[in-house]
Formats: C-alpha cells, structure tokens, sequence
C-alpha cells in the first residue's frame, strides 16, 4: 500500500455506490486510506471527489458552496423511492395536457429558499438508523423539513412525459424530492429517472475522470490536497517550521511578509492556510489582540 495524498475527482457512473467508487480507487491507486467528500446516490452520474490519504483530513474545509446537477424527470408516474428504482405508486396520465408554460411557471416557484422533506430512502440519521435501513424494513417515520436554496432552475428539454431540467441548489438539496414536488405542483405526480451531478463546490465534471480512465493514468490524476482550499494563504520562517510541525502556537513574528489587509480578508471562521513554501502544513485559527498582534492556533495538522 502506498502513502498518496491529493484529490482524484471521480466521474462516477451509474448503478455503483459512493462507498463502492472509493474501494475501487483505493485498489487502483493501493492506496491506504480514501474517503469521498459527499454521497452520490448509486442511480446517479457525474462528480464525486475522493481524498487520499492525508487529504481525508481537508475534508471538513471544503467549501460547502452551490451544487449543479443535470436530471431527467418523469411525469405522471409516482414511486416510493422518488426515482426510477422504487415501486410505483401511482399513475396518471394528465401530462398529455401539459403546456411549456405550465412547467415554466411551476419551476419557477421552485426557485429560491424552499422547505423540503429529506426521503426515507437517504441516508440521514434518525436514532441511530440511516432512514433507507428504516424504509427497507417497511418502516416510514416523521422527518423534520429542511430549508434549502434553489439558485436557479433551467427548462433544457420537453419529450413528454419526459422533462429535462438543470438545477443550481445549496448542499443538502435532494433532487428526487424536487422532482416529487414538481409532479404534484403540476397536478400529475413526478419521479426523478436520471441525474447528473455536473458541479460540487470547486469540484467539476470537466476535471472528472471515470474509474476506467484511473486505472491508466494512475497516481497522475491526482491533484494537491490542498486544492480546493479558499483560505488566506500564509507562509512561515524556516526557524518555525518545527512549532508548525508539532501544532504549537504561531505568532506574528514567525511569519514573513503578511498580507497588508489580512484581518479584512478573513472569513467570519478567521481561518487560514499556513505554508512552508509550497507545503502545506495546516489550518489554523487567527484571534487578534488589541496591539495588532495575533495567535494563529492550529486546528488539523496535515504533516
């Protein structure tokens, strides 16, 4: 086994699980450790980042900014797993009817904040049980509704019963739930058949490589652990490199030369990136005093 650290963003394909992608990179890869950085349901396509080795720790410090997914949804057809995967419930032919406008104007009260129930096939925790375990045993329990930000819904196709949309939505937006809630505003019920996941905060589907195109290219996909990292980037005296090392306190005068607007560039976590050159070696928190002088505390320690 090998002692890789860095990123391979996954172009993952349908009908393998989140779980199933990282086991089959850290085989390609004989890599000791690999954790995704979010689940992508086994019916879905596209995007899904794998940290390796020391860059499981980054995970936490991604940027949870907007996701864009490219799904398919099939009108007049409800099932119990708001996809294609689950038993139909129900069935109504009223998309016969359904004019470009009607579907318009419904995706459009779909934009903006929404409350959404989370399915009982996901993978959210309810007393110490992921609601799909619960489902499957034919069990269904109350869940709390969740606010979520649609950034913008796009009409990209009509092939009734078939349309197809694309979505720029906060994390934690279930796209199936959606499509649900889309079919019953239209009055004839909705599944989502197909989804894509083209974008997850820096992560895109143009820089995604499938598990097959892996297996050639090797440890050269791989990009830096710190990748998708947005925070000041400060670097240190060669003489402080063991206090950094070792996660002790670091003061202004173990740094070179500092930015000027430092402490307006800082986001409300005050976090930043400390470097030996180019290394990487953590996150660390700044708390300022009075005099303009700091504390830069560590938090993950990555060397």
């Amino acid at each position: 086994m090998s002692d890789l650290n860095g990123i391979v963003i996954i172009n993952k394909a349908a009908g393998i699980s989140s779980y199933q992608v990282v086991s089959a990179v850290r085989r390609i890869l004989s890599c000791k450790k690999a954790g995704h950085t979010g689940t992508l349901d086994p019916a879905a396509r596209g995007v899904l980042p794998v940290c390796l080795g020391k860059a499981t720790k980054i995970i936490p410090f991604i940027p949870e900014e907007e996701k864009e997914y490219l799904a398919t949804i099939t009108l007049g057809q409800t099932t119990d797993t708001l996809d294609g995967e689950g038993r139909i419930l129900e069935e109504n032919q009223g998309w016969k009817d359904l004019q470009q406008t009607d579907i318009e104007k419904t995706l459009h009260k779909f934009t903006g904040l929404i409350e959404q129930i989370p399915p009982m096939y996901s993978a959210v925790h309810h007393e110490g049980k992921r609601l799909y375990q619960l489902a499957r045993e034919g069990k269904e329990v109350e869940r709390k509704a969740r606010q979520v930000h649609i950034k913008e819904i796009e009409l990209l196709g009509i092939e009734l019963p078939y349309i197809r949309i694309r979505v720029l939505c906060s994390s934690g937006t279930y796209i199936r739930s959606l499509a649900a809630d889309i079919g019953e505003e239209l009055g004839v019920g909705a599944h989502l058949s197909k989804l894509l996941r083209s974008k997850s905060g820096p992560f895109k589907i143009e820089d995604a490589i499938t598990l097959e195109d892996l297996e050639k290219s090797g440890p050269k996909s791989i990009l830096p652990l710190d990748y998708p990292l947005t925070y000041p980037r400060l670097c240190i005296k060669a003489e402080a490199l063991n206090f950094a090392r070792n996660g002790v306190v670091l003061y202004k005068h173990n740094f070179q030369e500092l930015p000027y607007n430092l402490k307006e560039s800082l986001k409300k976590d005050k976090l930043v990136s400390i470097y030996y050159k180019d290394l990487l070696l953590s996150i660390n928190k700044i708390y300022f005093k009075d005099n303009n002088s700091f504390e830069c505390k560590p938090v993950r320690v990555f060397v």
